[in-house]
């Protein structure tokens, strides 16, 4: 077989050409965002880049993860053989041939093999998409079986098919196969053939090769298919925090606030957006979405993708983009309803396999609409006056805020004679149901030996809400003033029993300069469990219950055997779980501060997740959220199955030790 070098070059170079400038145009898009450090650890970086991308970590969470492994494995090694395959075609002295020949012979049997690998896992592929979609797959803007999908399957099932008939040829015409086992295979059912009509198979099929690999190389830069190419550097500039946290802003003359057009993104989210593999994972799991409600997570990067796309080469040239990034529902603008649908549950940052950040980038929408425009759902006016003035949701007398201790006595957190700072919180507070798990909270810390004070009404709201739902100003200012008062206080060390306390106050407040140990109630009480500071005279009886995780203890924290270990100490048995748990757990429908806001569009969130309860026909559902506490109560009285319980742990602990 000959090859025309002198038709196969141009052809070639025209190709690298296009595809570099493909690249390019894309790639020059991000440097549009703003400055983020994102260089930082490289070694911690590296390790991760290898985990999640090389590794395919979140991948293979799934079972058909397996399958895009293996395909992605396959085309990493077939690298060095489509490498070899082009010099050879620019070069007429190259050839693998070259190299020792127990080298040699051992990567043509690995090319082999792999390439059968990846025959196989396209056509799994293929036949998955067009028979059996999954539901998350499509959406309002593509679908399981788009034709960009089902042509770059073709395409690689194309070059695989190509390069067994080439290989196969080449060995029915005479050419050593012993260590090519499928391509021998395919030669055996070339046996009969010979001279012209073999070399003619083995020259078509090396063009076809070579031109199919031409064009798959210059349509991954203009289609979602890019991911291949900016996924693994997006896995190295990950976060290398849980991305809970959002950074501050800076309120000074002149400055702006949130993200109102696509170039006040950083760079990195900008990246995220070429880097989206369309899989459909957050989409899944999104409580929002799977509602009705017009949040997906998946759009919402897509859309920024196709905004900066269409507005990129305008703003390269100075001038204003043609698409809103936050306008009516369109490709390339997300809707105000959108936005405001999320919950900030952390599902779409969690199951991501190339570990796209899509709730901060809501939340930097939500600033600009509630900061520069005051543009936000009416009833959370009420909210933000009462944060403002009285430090609490409900506009409650600060002075208030002990009066669930009257019983207790003075309890008032002295530095140096205190162990424990019990941040109560405004719910703990305030609301009638949730002062039942405060106080047996503090019985379970006395009987313990523990000793802890409060702040009463100096306590103020840590401001979780308020940052959720974007009013970074006020959050600012609580922030500063809660450590301000931590610091002069002496405190070291903290314990609550509301999960968004928790996280703001061990995550965000460090931002601030708070260092401080920062403890849940579940993590406390189950220490001081395997400590053997709690007596348990006796199993507190609930009957079958059920354990529901909180998004910010479970899946923003990590924490998710503590509330499991506090409720097998009390009752003497593992609570059941829902068929949704820990990190694949569903929210209640409390967070991003959607605790203060109705559900207007679709089912409520609340009682999608207590259908799934009562599914396990429990006689407790068991919290460790007083967000969650409210959410199941309402939902179980909407459902009319009032005679199943919703009780914190704490709760169920102190019925164990009375």
């Amino acid at each position: 077989m000959s090859i025309n070098h002198s038709l196969f070059i141009p052809l070639f170079a025209v190709a690298m050409l296009t595809f570099c400038f493909s690249c390019y145009q894309r790639l020059q898009l991000v440097a549009i965002g703003s400055s983020e450090d994102r260089f930082d650890n490289p070694g911690e970086r590296l390790a991760g880049m290898l985990s999640y991308a090389f590794g395919q970590k979140r991948v293979l969470a799934r079972p058909y993860g397996f399958n895009h492994f293996f395909l992605f494995w396959a085309f990493m090694l077939l690298l060095v053989a489509n490498g070899a395959f082009l010099l050879e075609g620019l070069s007429p002295g190259f050839s693998l041939a070259a190299l020792p020949a127990p080298l040699h012979h051992g990567l043509e049997f690995v090319f082999d093999i792999v390439s059968l690998v990846a025959l196989v896992s396209v056509t799994i592929a293929f036949v998955r998409r067009v028979l059996f979609p999954p539901s998350y797959l499509g959406n309002d803007y593509t679908s399981a079986r788009s034709g960009e999908a089902l042509l770059i399957l073709a395409l690689i099932a194309t070059l695989m098919v190509a390069f067994f008939l080439l290989n196969a040829a080449q060995i029915a015409m005479g050419q050593e196969g012993g260590w090519k086992p499928v391509s021998s295979a395919v030669a055996a059912l070339l046996d009969g053939m010979s001279g012209k009509p073999l070399e003619n198979i083995a020259t078509a099929s090396w063009w076809i090769h070579a031109v199919v690999l031409l064009v798959f190389m210059n349509i991954l830069p203009r289609s979602k298919h890019m991911h291949i190419l900016t996924a693994i550097p997006n896995c190295y500039f990950r976060s290398l925090d849980k991305p809970n946290v959002q950074p501050r802003e800076s309120f000074q003359k002149g400055n702006r606030f949130g993200v109102s057009k696509v170039e006040q993104f950083t760079w990195k989210d900008l990246l995220d957006g070429l880097s989206c593999t369309e899989c459909g994972r957050c989409q899944d799991l999104c409580p929002a979405h799977n509602t009705g409600k017009p949040l997906n997570p998946r759009r919402i990067v897509h859309d920024i993708k196709v905004n900066l796309l269409e507005n990129g080469p305008a703003l390269k040239r100075g001038e204003k983009g043609n698409i809103p990034l936050i306008g009516p529902q369109g490709e390339g603008s997300s809707s105000e309803d959108a936005l405001w649908s999320c919950t900030t549950c952390g599902a779409c940052t969690t199951v991501c396999p190339v570990l796209i950040e899509q709730m901060p980038k809501i939340i930097k929408m939500r600033r600009h609409l509630v900061q520069e425009k005051a543009q936000f759902p009416e009833e959370l006016l009420n909210l933000f006056e009462n944060m403002e003035q009285r430090s609490n949701p409900w506009g409650i007398a600060p002075s208030d805020r002990g009066k669930w201790a009257a019983q207790l006595g003075e309890r008032p957190f002295k530095a140096g004679e205190t162990d424990y700072l019990f941040f109560v919180g405004c719910a703990g507070s305030f609301d009638s149901r949730n002062k039942h798990v405060t106080v047996a909270l503090a019985s379970i810390l006395d009987a313990a030996g523990v000793s802890w004070g409060i702040f009463g009404r100096e306590e103020q709201c840590c401001g979780d809400s308020v940052r959720r739902l974007g009013n970074e100003f006020v959050f600012d200012k609580m922030a500063r003033e809660n450590v301000a008062l931590f610091k002069e206080r002496g405190v070291t060390r903290i314990v609550t029993q509301c999960p968004h306390c928790f996280s703001t106050l061990k995550n965000d407040y460090r931002q601030y300069g708070l260092e401080v140990e920062v403890v849940h109630h579940s993590q406390l009480i189950a220490q001081l469990v395997e400590q053997g500071k709690l007596k348990l005279p006796k199993q507190a009886e609930q009957g079958k219950i059920v354990f529901h995780d909180s998004c910010y203890l479970g899946r923003h924290n990590d924490t998710f055997e503590a509330p499991r270990a506090v409720l097998k100490a009390a009752t003497g048995k593992a609570p059941a779980e829902f068929e949704r748990n820990q990190e694949n757990g569903f929210c209640c429908g409390a967070g991003g501060g959607r605790m203060w806001m109705e559900e207007q569009i679709g089912s409520r969130i609340n009682l999608e997740r207590v259908k799934e309860a009562l599914k396990q026909q429990p006689d407790t559902l068991c919290v460790s959220c007083p967000y969650c506490m409210t959410m199941m109560e309402d939902g179980l009285k909407d459902e009319g199955c009032e005679q199943v319980r919703v009780k914190d742990i704490a709760e169920v602990m102190a019925e164990a030790m009375a």
